[in-house]
């Protein structure tokens, strides 16, 4: 599994594929938690807790179930904040502890253009204008807003449409307009577009400002 550390080492992310047999890597408090879904779910379900597993092993933890709420949030050990991403092919999960990041989010993308008729379902009005056709065709503000409502649903319990999540790729930040938060963002580009939005304890949320248009 490939692991990647942001923020000056304060998040760890790890990638891995997904294999054949990780559904069976399900603890059973998972399985009751995850329900009735169907044996390609429950994989990709494995892997990314399978990835979870080795990062908390890095911070010490034995390993152990990460079951999720009937919202779907994955229910993390005290002091650690997490999220759990994958797609067909690849899973991904992020880990911090609490003292140095509040909320923490993940999304994962093959890095592959996006339909052309997504684009307006997705970036907002002022995005559009922000920037080039080249960059609203890539899967990095889909990610980077996926990210955004994973790391903001669990404190808010709000669910966000697209057009509720603004992104700044120069300042690498998220406002969210519903909930008034800003998020920082990374995007991690290789085979796939991984994007993690988080926030530090007592960070103020504000508005995003300054916006610059395309270059």
């Amino acid at each position: 599994m490939e692991i990647v550390t942001i923020d000056q080492r304060n998040i760890m992310v790890g990638i891995r594929p997904i294999e054949p047999c990780d559904e069976s890597t399900l603890y059973a408090s998972e399985v009751m938690s995850i329900g009735r879904a169907v044996a390609k779910v429950r994989r990709e379900s494995g892997a990314a807790r399978a990835a979870a597993r080795t990062l908390l092993g890095q911070l010490g933890f034995p390993p152990m179930a990460i079951p999720k709420t009937r919202s779907g949030v994955p229910i993390w050990p005290t002091g650690v904040v997490g999220s759990l991403a994958h797609h067909v092919t690849v899973a991904a999960a992020a880990i911090a502890g609490t003292k140095k990041i509040a909320a923490l989010g993940i999304d994962i993308e093959p890095n592959e253009p996006l339909p052309e008729n997504l684009i307006a379902l997705i970036a907002t009005p002022s995005e559009r204008r922000m920037y080039d056709l080249h960059t609203l065709k890539r899967r990095d503000l889909f990610v980077l807003k996926e990210a955004v409502y994973k790391a903001c649903f669990p404190m808010d319990r709000q669910f966000l449409e697209f057009q509720d999540v603004e992104i700044d790729t120069f300042a690498r930040s998220g406002h969210v307009s519903k909930a008034n938060r800003t998020f920082s963002l990374e995007l991690i580009i290789s085979k796939n577009v991984i994007g993690v939005a988080y926030s530090r304890p007592n960070e103020v949320d504000a508005p995003l400002q300054n916006q610059r248009p395309s270059p």
